[in-house]
C-alpha cells in the first residue's frame, strides 16, 4: 500500500489480499449474479484446485446461487451463502474495519464459525483463492514498484490542478482505492470512502486522471 497526501487530505492505494480472496471465492461458489456491489468477474479468472476441501455435511458449494435482482434492496436474496459472503465483503471493502477484522485462519476458518454456507464455501475454495491471490499481488507490487512516481504523480497533480482553479488548499478529505484485476476497465464505490478501481484503469495514466478529476471537484 502507499500513500499520497498532506496533513489536509490523503489518498490510499493498495491492492488487498483478503479482498481478492473474497472476490475469488465469490467467483468459485458462484456468486456474482447473487450479490452487490455488481462487480465484473476477475482477469485472469480463478480456476478450481484440481482437489478442493471437503465441505461440512456434504453441503454443496459451488453452484450458482439464486439471489436477488441487482436492484434488489437486500443485494443477496434469501440466499444463505450469498448474505453472508455480501456481510465479508462489506468487511474486506472498508480499510477501516479491514485492519480490526479476523484474519482468514486455515484449516477451519472459525471467524465464520456463525456463518456455515460461507465456512463451508472458504473453506472449499481457500487453496485455489489463496494462490491466485498471491499471483496478483506480487504483479500489483511489482507494478507499483516500477511505477510508483508516476502513480504518485497522477493523484498529486490532480489535486494540486484543483487547487489552482480554486486559488486555495484542498480541504480535509480521505480516498481510499482498492485496485484489482477485474476484467472491465472502470471503478466502483464500495464505502463511504473507498473506491475499486480496476488495473486496467489505474495501468492507464491519462484515462485514471480524467477519472479522477470530477471526484477531487466533488471532494475538494
Amino acid at each position: 500500500m502507499f500513500v499520497e497526501g498532506t496533513l489536509r487530505w490523503q489518498v490510499t492505494e493498495d491492492c488487498p489480499w483478503d479482498l481478492l480472496i473474497a472476490l475469488a471465492v465469490r467467483d468459485l461458489a458462484g456468486l456474482s449474479d447473487a450479490v452487490r456491489p455488481s462487480l465484473p468477474a476477475l482477469d485472469p479468472a480463478v480456476t478450481p484446485a484440481l482437489r478442493s476441501r471437503g465441505a461440512r455435511s456434504g453441503r454443496k458449494v459451488a453452484r450458482p446461487a439464486p439471489g436477488g435482482a441487482p436492484g434488489d434492496s437486500a443485494g443477496a436474496g434469501d440466499d444463505p451463502l450469498a448474505v453472508q459472503w455480501q456481510a465479508w465483503f462489506e468487511i474486506v471493502a472498508d480499510r477501516s474495519r479491514r485492519l480490526t477484522a479476523p484474519l482468514l485462519r486455515p484449516p477451519h476458518f472459525e471467524a465464520f464459525d456463525r456463518a456455515l454456507e460461507l465456512q463451508d464455501a472458504v473453506i472449499a475454495h481457500y487453496d485455489a483463492a489463496a494462490g491466485w491471490a498471491a499471483a496478483r499481488h506480487a504483479e500489483y507490487v511489482e507494478a507499483t514498484a516500477a511505477t510508483h512516481a508516476r502513480r504518485a504523480a497522477d493523484i498529486v497533480d490532480v489535486v494540486r490542478e484543483r487547487e489552482h482553479e480554486l486559488r486555495r488548499q484542498a480541504g480535509y478529505f480521505r480516498l481510499d482505492l482498492d485496485v484489482l484485476p477485474l476484467a472491465e476497465k472502470g471503478a466502483w464505490i464500495v464505502g463511504p470512502h473507498t473506491v475499486v478501481v480496476s488495473a486496467t484503469l489505474r495501468d492507464d495514466s491519462h484515462a485514471f486522471r480524467a477519472w479522477l478529476r470530477p471526484l477531487v471537484t466533488a471532494l475538494v
